[in-house]
């Protein structure tokens, strides 16, 4: 009997975080630091993973004992790593970043001149299990580079429009030769997407639109069924033919704030596969976020549902009084 599909399948970045155990001071003083998994795509199975979804990534590492470690890390997180493939050449990615809270986080990737999940092959992609995942998430930074940008549009080909497939707009400047080339790029991904996720900046590389309403309707406009609109401290917006919900932030006093949007990430394809409606699914992927923002790492700070449900019951006690 043929396995049953995964509910999430995701294509991206992975690496190792270093971070700094030590807060407001530069990386030259940093005494300190800590080891984590990481990357975009990756953090977001992880999340979907802890709300008990059956999660793979597809994606690449080095030769090397990092390589190594993602794969254990994964396993430990119960993200299946089948399609976690070595390269030879360039190792496995690390990034480093800086703790200023409240918001001020720069980061460092050591990706040069690629990184082995920038050579994903088309040929070498498990095609039925992009076609058949429930949720498919790919994200903006996959385009950046061949042969990753021919892989993924052939597993967009495969899959067909299908619902649930989702695009992190995810724009890295540092990624791409201009911002021109990306926008061509996310341009052309957008005919293959119906779900399509972004801040400010990143809908503007998208669609040319940083106004949130006009954005979301300039998505919609490509054929997207679903647009979230993320507007930092004014909160996020979806937008479907038939609705808009609106969502305000929720407070959390921030220690780093770079996972933030992945656990959304996690949390929206939590209420997907769920079939939430939009203000169940905002208002719990906001308080995901939130709660990974007030920890100092990434994969291992994904809540638990019970975590997310807790806080939210907690939002409605105080409405209430």
């Amino acid at each position: 009997m043929a396995p049953a599909a995964y509910d999430l399948v995701a294509m991206g970045r992975v690496g190792v975080d270093i971070y700094p155990l030590d807060s407001g001071v530069g990386l030259e003083d940093v005494e300190r630091f800590g080891k984590f998994l990481g990357g975009s795509a990756t953090n977001v199975t992880v999340a979907a993973a802890r709300y008990g979804h059956r999660s793979a990534i597809i994606t690449r590492t080095g030769r090397d004992p990092f390589g190594r470690y993602v794969h254990r890390a994964l396993r430990d997180f119960g993200v299946d790593d089948t399609f976690v493939t070595e390269v030879d050449g360039p190792p496995t990615p690390v990034t480093f970043c800086e703790i200023f809270p409240p918001d001020d986080f720069p980061l460092y990737f050591y990706r040069y001149p690629t990184a082995p999940d920038l050579m994903i092959e088309a040929e070498e992609l498990p095609l039925d299990a992009i076609r058949e995942a429930s949720v498919y998430w790919a994200t903006v930074t996959g385009l950046s580079q061949q042969p990753s940008r021919t892989a993924h549009f052939a597993a967009w080909e495969a899959r067909g429009r299908r619902s649930h497939t989702v695009l992190d707009l995810d724009y890295r400047p540092m990624f791409w030769p201009d911002r021109d080339e990306a926008a061509v790029q996310v341009g052309r991904a957008l005919d293959h997407v119906t779900v399509a996720v972004g801040n400010r900046e990143e809908c503007e590389v998208a669609v040319g639109e940083t106004e949130p309403q006009r954005a979301a309707d300039a998505l919609l406009e490509r054929g997207v069924e679903l647009a979230i609109v993320k507007q930092g401290p004014k909160g996020v917006l979806a937008v479907t033919a038939d609705e808009r919900v609106e969502v305000p932030p929720f407070p959390v006093t921030v220690v780093n704030g770079l996972g933030a949007g992945d656990a959304f990430g996690g949390a929206l394809v939590h209420g997907l596969r769920s079939g939430w409606d939009l203000h169940l699914i905002l208002r719990f992927a906001n308080v995901a976020g939130a709660i990974v923002a007030s920890k100092l790492e990434c994969s291992s700070a994904m809540p638990y549902e019970a975590e997310v449900e807790a806080v939210l019951a907690g939002q409605e006690h105080e409405v209430e009084r």
